[in-house]
């Protein structure tokens, strides 16, 4: 069997591998315009940080190891300039000879990925405007670095990427702002998360600015001075451009392989084109949402190798389905560690699911254990179904966050509901994690909260002043809030002096534990209205 491969990076390189492993007797060739094939595309800010020290560890295969490891036939600086499905064959153009050559295939995976987004703005010509896409991008702007030593840096996009980015020119000393039009960054996160993710920024020197277009970039002597926004002018040496990914797929036009809006391949759950015996995977393709099962965009590396290794084996006969992305990232900040999966609370309400939420913050391993912090996790279920939707987590100091996310990514897949997992023998020692586990103890809180049990103010409730007519009560081991009036835990054993019975209180401490165990016990002495404040003073500005 011929089969052919239009691109060179994670998933056509994934295809590529697996169908020789299946069947060394195929014949399967791979075409990619790039000098590279299968780079460590996601490791490229920390390249430019420096934290991975050399240029060749970018690389995962070079196109001559990768022959002789898998027997595929690899063609660099190859260009497919066209596909003819009906007679099944495909242009390509040696980009050093400009020789032009015809292939046969029986099948034919398009494998070609994205490229960044170029705004046509005034300035784009300028020297010191970087994107971050190829090892070429981390090498050159690693070398501009450490040649000119800029003074300040602004990248433009606030995706995983960008804060990537922003976070390793920081670490090199660079006065480093970040601009995104979006509201709120980054995606995937809801507004109380991103609010403490942005002020925590703010904290390590990372000034961002949301809600911000950039206009154009202003040079002076062919270089780059300034980045003009709808907000003001900012002096910067160097701009490193974040904001997206555009699928490679302008050279389908013509071929009758459907495309979904945003110009990516549209593809069945068997990751079949409407063409037959053409494939499609990797960020040039659209796949499905494991949850809602609608069409869903993941230009993620893992999402890359799962279809592609799905693909491979469909191919050989073996009819798998793709059981869809949930949008899973995880990234690493200046002391702190953000994660993801699922919904987010405002997705799933606007799908149509009677959503619940809660935020907890929780410790990340036994607090008595040196180098102990904190997770803040807000998990999203069906409030009818108590199935699990989505979750969010900040990991303080760089608490493991992918521990978390992981398990809520094996539960939804699952499609298990919180009384599923509310019991999961998760691992415990002191080093790792805490008796109770702190997704354990995320589903239990979240469970209360639906019985009614824990009845709650949550962060955005907080923040819109739906409760500025109760009395704040600081529930803390020691008092903390100037504007509070203190209650002792352990001394409440009957009514407490100056309150009364209907008053309504809204309980607050550090983390939120405290809080609830005061509106527990205040509940058996007949207070009634009590609420307790989510995500403690942590989580949220408490004047």
């Amino acid at each position: 069997m011929k089969i052919l491969i239009i691109g060179g990076v994670a998933a056509g390189t994934k295809v590529a591998a697996k169908l020789k492993r299946e069947n060394r007797g195929y014949d399967v060739k791979l075409f990619t315009d790039s000098k590279d094939i299968s780079y460590a595309g996601c490791g490229l800010p920390y390249y430019v940080g420096q934290v991975i020290k050399d240029k060749e560890e970018l690389i995962v295969n070079t196109p001559e190891s990768f022959s002789e490891l898998t027997g595929v036939e690899v063609f660099t600086e190859t260009k497919v300039t066209k596909i003819n499905p009906e007679d099944k064959t495909i242009e390509v153009t040696d980009l050093n000879t400009n020789e032009n050559k015809e292939y046969t295939y029986d099948k034919l995976v398009i494998a070609t990925g994205a490229s960044p987004i170029k705004p046509p703005l005034e300035g784009m010509d300028l020297d010191g405007i970087f994107f971050m896409r190829t090892p070429e991008d981390a090498i050159t702007l690693r070398e501009e670095i450490e040649e000119l030593k800029p003074r300040r840096a602004t990248v433009v996009g606030g995706g995983f990427i960008g804060l990537e980015v922003a976070e390793n020119l920081a670490a090199q000393g660079i006065i480093t702002t970040v601009i995104d039009m979006a509201e709120t960054i980054p995606p995937g996160f809801d507004k109380e998360m991103t609010d403490y993710i942005l002020n925590h920024l703010f904290e390590n020197r990372i000034m961002v600015f949301t809600g911000t277009k950039l206009e154009s970039i202003i040079g002076e002597n062919g270089r780059v001075k300034q980045v003009k926004t709808d907000r003001n002018k900012m002096n910067t040496d160097l701009v490193v451009l974040s904001i997206g990914i555009r699928a490679n797929t302008k050279f389908l036009d013509g071929t009758g392989i459907d495309l979904m809006p945003n110009g990516t391949v549209k593809v069945n759950e068997y990751l079949e084109t409407n063409i037959p015996d053409i494939y499609a995977v990797g960020d040039c393709a659209t796949v499905s949402n494991r949850i809602t099962k609608k069409p869903a965009w993941s230009p993620m590396g893992s999402t890359a190798n799962i279809s592609g290794r799905i693909a491979a084996m469909n191919i050989n006969g073996k009819e798998k389905k793709y059981s869809g992305a949930l949008g899973t990232a995880v990234a690493q900040l200046p002391g702190l560690n953000i994660g993801r999966t699922g919904l987010t609370e405002d997705e799933a309400k606007s799908m149509g699911y009677d959503a619940i939420s809660v935020v907890t913050v929780v410790d990340d391993k036994a607090h008595y254990f040196p180098g102990s912090s904190a997770f803040i996790i807000k998990m999203t279920a069906d409030k009818n179904t108590k199935k699990l939707l989505g979750l969010q987590v900040l990991g303080l100091d760089r608490s493991a966050v992918d521990k978390i996310v992981d398990i809520a990514v094996t539960a939804i897949s699952l499609d298990g509901s919180l009384e599923d997992i509310k019991d999961l023998d998760l691992a415990y020692a002191p080093p790792f994690s805490t008796a109770i586990h702190p997704f354990a103890h995320t589903v239990n809180v979240l469970l209360n909260k639906i019985s009614g049990d824990f009845v709650t103010a949550t962060p955005r409730e907080f923040s819109n002043g739906d409760f500025d007519d109760y009395k704040l009560i600081d529930a803390s081991i020691t008092p903390k809030l100037s504007n509070a009036t203190y209650v002792d835990l352990p001394k409440v054993n009957g009514e407490i002096k100056g309150f009364d019975k209907d008053d309504k209180m809204l309980i607050c401490c550090d983390k939120g534990k405290r809080a609830y165990l005061l509106q527990n016990r205040l509940k058996h002495y007949g207070y009634e209205n009590t609420v307790v404040l989510e995500g403690g003073s942590i989580l949220n500005n408490i004047k």
